[in-house]
């Protein structure tokens, strides 16, 4: 039998977690990375060969991100990587701003003193992410700091949102976050949050979160490179 071609994707252990969630987590994070990029066609064979699964687990992945809106039928051709217009993403950024201003406030409302220090460490790990550059690092840190914020607030329904939310505008999030200015940018911007979180000052929290995702849709929706 003939090996498998190589890919973005390895084989998955059929580990406790119900499969369709390895896979689906498997082909969000191939997206976030760029491993998958928006218009690319899903070829159910290929997929079942690298991710080691069968047609029937993938296929009950693929509808579900299907109807997240994370991928689109082509022509009855198949399954793509949604691409997201301009207007779409302008519209995601100011979404992002209103839920991201929700959490930091739910989180000084509810979070005990020990997770708002767990959130103060985790700042760190994210601020030094900004500062060695690495793109996936940041992504991958980012979304780890606002698990700890959702989880915080009590809200699981916004963190579900936010990564269906920056998952679709993933591309323009990486060329962003690769920006050296706006690396420099987002370390002021976290500090910031973070300082408001702390003081529990919900108006300069929310404040510094709309702030924050504001700069980042600039960033993103540059068009000079």
């Amino acid at each position: 039998m003939n090996s498998p071609e190589k890919g973005p994707f390895g084989p998955l252990k059929h580990e406790s977690a119900p499969l369709r969630n390895m896979i689906m987590k498997s082909l969000r994070r191939a997206i976030e990375t760029g491993a998958l990029e928006p218009g690319t066609r899903l070829v159910e064979k290929d997929l079942c060969q690298q991710l080691n699964v069968s047609r029937t687990s993938l296929r009950e992945a693929l509808r579900q991100l299907q109807a997240e809106g994370i991928l689109t039928d082509i022509n009855n051709r198949g399954l793509a990587v949604v691409d997201v217009s301009r207007a779409d993403a302008e519209n995601i950024y100011r979404i992002r701003g209103v839920l991201e201003a929700l959490i930091v406030e739910q989180f000084i409302e509810n979070a005990p003193d020990s997770e708002v220090e767990a959130l103060k460490a985790h700042s760190e790990r994210l601020k030094a992410a900004y500062m060695r550059g690495d793109a996936e690092e940041i992504v991958s840190a980012k979304r780890e700091f606002y698990d700890l914020i959702c989880s915080g607030a009590g809200n699981p329904i916004a963190f579900d949102l936010l990564n269906k939310l920056t998952l679709l505008t993933s591309p323009l999030r990486r060329r962003s976050v690769q920006r050296k200015e706006r690396q420099a940018e987002s370390v002021v911007e976290i500090d910031a949050i973070v300082e408001a979180i702390a003081r529990r000052d919900i108006a300069s929290a929310r404040e510094a979160a709309k702030r924050h995702v504001e700069n980042s849709a600039r960033s993103a929706l540059r068009t000079d490179g």
